[in-house]
Formats: structure tokens, C-alpha cells, sequence
């Protein structure tokens, strides 16, 4: 597995993680948004493991907040890594995603677009982070129907509300009149539902896609 990050120091943590439970990992410290450097991340996971059969594109940024006195440079971060950073990866994997899947053992490639349900449904203060999520859903569908007849299965995956740290760089007063009033009406996926519903999509059998997927917590009471 291949780790794509800008914290290399967390990186090296998870990388760790995954070589003590028998694993293999390769951190690659990368800002996605930079094409090159999304290039260049591809690059060395095909040099190290020589193929690439899975991509999960799961950077993103979720800042809040009305469009009239907004901050016009924390629209261009969460645009450049929810939109751009996932096109870049994307265009940069697609070719060695394709021959995995026509000559490589599995026979089919994945990619798995982690997205929200912010990208379905629109909210009051959410304006830009939903024009990203639409857009990557619209992106997502769109590829799906270009490759799929090549064995590349594309899946968008929209969790609900998700206790990591996508909402962490807003300030207070967002996190107390939009976040926390969320938080307080829905139960909060943590990190490790994510990573089970990605593994769910992309171990089906090979004709067997999940070309959407909604997961939302339910009512243990």
C-alpha cells in the first residue's frame, strides 16, 4: 500500500501501523495539488510494487461558511484539493489502473472517489464545499461510464457527518453556528467506517461494482 501525504510525519506513523500488522507500506510525502508532484507519487507507488491496482482518493478540505464576506483564498484550497488534487491522481493513475486491469492478476482495477452527501444535498453555509462534493460526484459518474467497459470499476463513496479532521481548519464561530449544530442532530461516522466501506467496495467479485455508496450511522439505542 501506498500512503500519499503532506504529513510526513504522520505518514510514517501509519506506515508503521500497516507494516507491524504484516502489511506493506510506502509513504510518499506529496502536495496533490501540485500536478507534478501527484505525478511523481504515482510514479514511485508503480516503480515500488510494480503495478497499481486500487486508488483511493480521499484528500479533502471542508470550509465552511456564507459565500457574502467569505475569505476568497479558502475557496481556491478547497477547490485545489477536493477538486484538482483528485483530478491530477486521477489522471496520472489512470493509465497503470488500465493495463492492471487488462493483464494483472485480479483482472479489474478500482478507484474509489471518497465524496459526502454534501455532494448530493445542498445546506445553507455549505455553498463551495458543495460545489466540490457535486463536482466530484459529477467527475466520478462520468469516468465510470469511460472505463468500465475496460474492467476500471469507478465508485463514489458519501459518508454522512464524519468525526475526522476534514472540518478541523475552520474557526470557531463556523464550528459553533454550522458544525456543532449538525454534530448535535446526527450520530458521527468515525474513521475506521470509511475505510470498511472501501474495502466493501473494491473486494466484490470482478464483475460486481458499487458505482454509489451512501453509508450514514445507524440507531444503536
Amino acid at each position: 500500500m501506498a500512503l500519499v501525504a503532506r504529513r510526513h510525519d504522520r505518514l510514517v506513523a501509519l506506515a508503521t501501523e500497516i507494516e507491524t500488522a504484516g502489511g506493506t507500506a510506502l509513504a510518499i510525502t506529496a502536495d496533490i495539488t501540485d500536478r507534478g508532484q501527484a505525478q511523481g507519487a504515482v510514479a514511485r507507488t508503480v516503480e515500488r510494487f510494480g503495478r497499481l491496482d486500487i486508488l483511493v482518493n480521499n484528500a479533502g478540505l471542508m470550509l465552511l461558511g456564507p459565500v457574502v464576506g467569505a475569505n476568497p483564498d479558502e475557496w481556491d484550497r478547497m477547490i485545489a484539493i477536493n477538486a484538482q488534487g483528485l483530478l491530477y491522481t486521477t489522471h496520472a493513475a489512470l493509465p497503470h489502473l488500465l493495463k492492471a486491469a487488462e493483464d494483472g492478476p485480479r483482472q479489474v482495477a478500482d478507484i474509489v472517489n471518497i465524496s459526502s452527501i454534501a455532494g448530493r444535498v445542498a445546506w445553507n453555509g455549505y455553498g463551495v464545499y458543495n460545489m466540490t462534493k457535486f463536482g466530484v460526484n459529477g467527475f466520478t459518474e462520468a469516468l465510470r461510464q469511460e472505463v468500465t467497459k475496460r474492467h476500471v470499476r469507478v465508485g463514489v463513496l458519501e459518508p454522512g457527518g464524519v468525526d475526522t479532521e476534514l472540518a478541523s481548519h475552520n474557526n470557531a464561530d463556523i464550528r459553533n453556528q454550522i458544525i456543532e449544530p449538525f454534530v448535535e442532530q446526527t450520530e458521527i461516522l468515525a474513521a475506521k467506517d470509511i475505510a470498511d466501506a472501501v474495502a466493501y467496495m473494491v473486494t466484490r467479485p470482478r464483475h460486481a461494482a458499487v458505482s454509489e455508496l451512501w453509508i450514514m450511522p445507524t440507531d444503536q439505542a
